[in-house]
Parts: C-alpha cells; structure tokens; sequence
C-alpha cells in the first residue's frame, strides 16, 4: 500500500493554500536531507527522484526502512513536538521536490482549523503507513528466521 500524496488527501482549496508556502528544491544524489534526532523545520514532496529513509542501527550500518518517490511526503516530525527527526533521510537519485517552512505551514493549520484537520489527518495516514513499514522492514533484517510468524 502507498502512502496518501497529498493530491488524494487534500481537498484541492487545502493544497492550494499549501502550495502557495512551497519552494522548489533539488538535492544531488547522496545528499543527506536530514539526520535522525535533528531539529525537524521543514517537510517535502517529492517531485521526480527518490528519497531513502533510513535509521540507525547500534553497531550497524543504517537500516534502510522505505524509498519514497513521486508525490510522496517526506518528513512527518515537523508537525508532532518536539520537532526532531525520528528517522534520517537521504537522496537515492537525483531529487527535485517542494519544500515547506514548518513554523509556517503550522501557523496556516492554526489559523484555518479545517486545513489543520486535513493535514493532520494525511500526515497521521502517512505515519501509520511508515510505522507498519518500520517494523516489517526491522523484522525482515533482524529477527531470527521464523520469527515473523509468532510475532
């Protein structure tokens, strides 16, 4: 299952108000976006390329948990407090993508609750999304063969 694109999320008088706070941005492939436990001021939607969320692993080397693509929202520790990153991300291709200011996209939420409810509930769906991915893709590197079927 994909996460929800805000295209499908959002009503269209929501992602226009939206929009209208977005900068485009591209990041050269390797770039690291963001690191886990960084202040979290900003959020994306990807336009072309592909970003790989990842975490890390004591005494691993990170763990990829999920590539995100086209559409796809990138970043959800904006909107919960405190604002750190949970996850870490980094551009698997060549990545252009819109960019949003945190502090102004919850001021917009604020101010108009129905776009507030709106968002919340697309980076609520998206972050139940990424949570069952997480632990799929965590199970799939690291419990013990079999252990998916007792769990």
């Amino acid at each position: 299952m994909n996460t929800p694109s805000m295209l499908r999320a959002l009503p269209i008088q929501h992602r226009q108000r939206l929009m209208r706070l977005a900068r485009e941005v591209t990041f050269p492939q390797g770039t690291h976006i963001f690191n886990e436990g960084a202040q979290a001021d900003r959020f994306w939607i990807i336009r072309t390329g592909s970003i790989e969320l990842d975490t890390h692993v004591p005494g691993q080397r990170r763990a990829i948990i999920e590539t995100l693509g086209h559409n796809e929202l990138v970043g959800l520790s904006w909107l919960f407090a405190p604002h750190v990153w949970h996850l870490g991300a980094t551009a698997a291709t060549p990545v252009r993508a819109y960019e949003f200011d945190a502090t102004a996209v919850r001021s917009l939420c604020r101010d108009d609750p129905a776009l507030g409810q709106a968002v919340t509930q697309w980076a609520g769906d998206v972050l139940a999304h990424r949570l069952r991915t997480t632990r799929t893709r965590l199970l799939d590197l690291y419990a013990p063969y079999g252990a998916g079927s007792s769990v």
